[in-house]
């Protein structure tokens, strides 16, 4: 290899995104709900790769549904729609078996086992304010907004 080649190589600057981010239920609902820590969810959904697997919308959906009514839950679920985000639709066989340590070994729900083992598959930063996540400190990146 000649020099110059070797000169150009030591000062050319790669751009590395930094993991993205993966949005749990509770953070969703509080940008919708404009809730304490909704500015980071927002500057979240700023970055080119946002996060949002499946059961947070399937959560988002039910509790609207039980709480405000159909008509709302419709509106959140078209508004999400829009957002940037990658929904994750698909669950690989890898991912269930994440989530299904991660709900034997942990005191965990099932869809919060599920969302994290999306992130940890993903390499994601797992956004949220439920301290049920606390049981899987270390396990994962993640970031707590302000708890309620």
């Amino acid at each position: 290899m000649n020099n110059r080649s070797d000169e150009n190589t030591q000062f050319s600057i790669v751009a590395v995104e930094s993991n993205p981010y993966l949005l749990d239920t509770s953070a969703l609902l509080s940008f919708i709900e404009d809730e304490e820590g909704a500015d980071r969810v927002e500057q979240a959904l700023k970055q080119t790769t946002t996060l949002l697997p499946w059961p947070v919308l399937l959560e988002t959906c039910y509790i609207t549904i039980q709480e405000e009514g159909q008509a709302e839950a419709d509106r959140r679920i078209a508004l999400i729609k829009q957002l940037n985000v990658k929904i994750l639709w698909d669950m690989d066989e890898s991912t269930l078996l994440t989530a299904a340590r991660l709900k034997a070994e942990y005191r965990v729900s099932l869809a919060d086992a599920i969302i994290a083992a999306f992130a940890i598959r993903k390499e994601a930063v797992l956004m949220h304010k439920d301290p049920e996540f606390d049981a899987l400190n270390g396990l994962l990146p993640m970031e707590a907004l302000p708890y309620k």
